[in-house]
């Protein structure tokens, strides 16, 4: 996984669909909440826009993410958790998630709230095993 600006970045070697499949069964098996899937393409496309496959999975744990708000009410602004998957030009398959040290250095967070802020990741590198 590659990281830019608290950005943390892997190669799927699954195909699009399946990559969403497989990231929705690993957070229904941790029995996290997925809130919403975003289709950025069909939303471009109702917009009369073009744009290759692109999901936004905002998903988490109220009550996780409740102890995060709770030291840090800005820290709202980066929760529900989200990971985007994408296929570029070439028809790879790409998963991104906030990289949670990032996360604490942006709203100082204690050290025992790092395995909320990286929830996401953990679940990404487990879907995609």
């Amino acid at each position: 996984m590659t990281e830019t600006s608290g950005v943390a970045k892997i190669a799927s070697r699954h195909a699009y669909a399946e990559t969403i499949g497989r990231l929705r069964s690993e957070i229904e098996r941790r029995h996290l909440t997925l809130f919403i899937a975003i289709d950025q393409k069909l939303e471009a496309e109702r917009a009369g826009l073009e744009l290759r496959p692109a999901t936004l999975l905002i998903f988490g744990s109220p009550a996780a993410g409740t102890r995060v708000m709770e030291a840090s009410p800005e820290a709202a602004i980066d929760l529900p958790l989200k990971i985007l998957v994408w296929e570029d030009e070439t028809a790879q398959v790409w998963v991104a998630v906030n990289d949670a040290a990032y996360l604490q250095r942006r709203h100082q967070l204690a050290d025992d709230l790092l395995p909320v802020l990286g929830a996401a990741r953990i679940v990404v590198e487990t879907a995609l095993i």
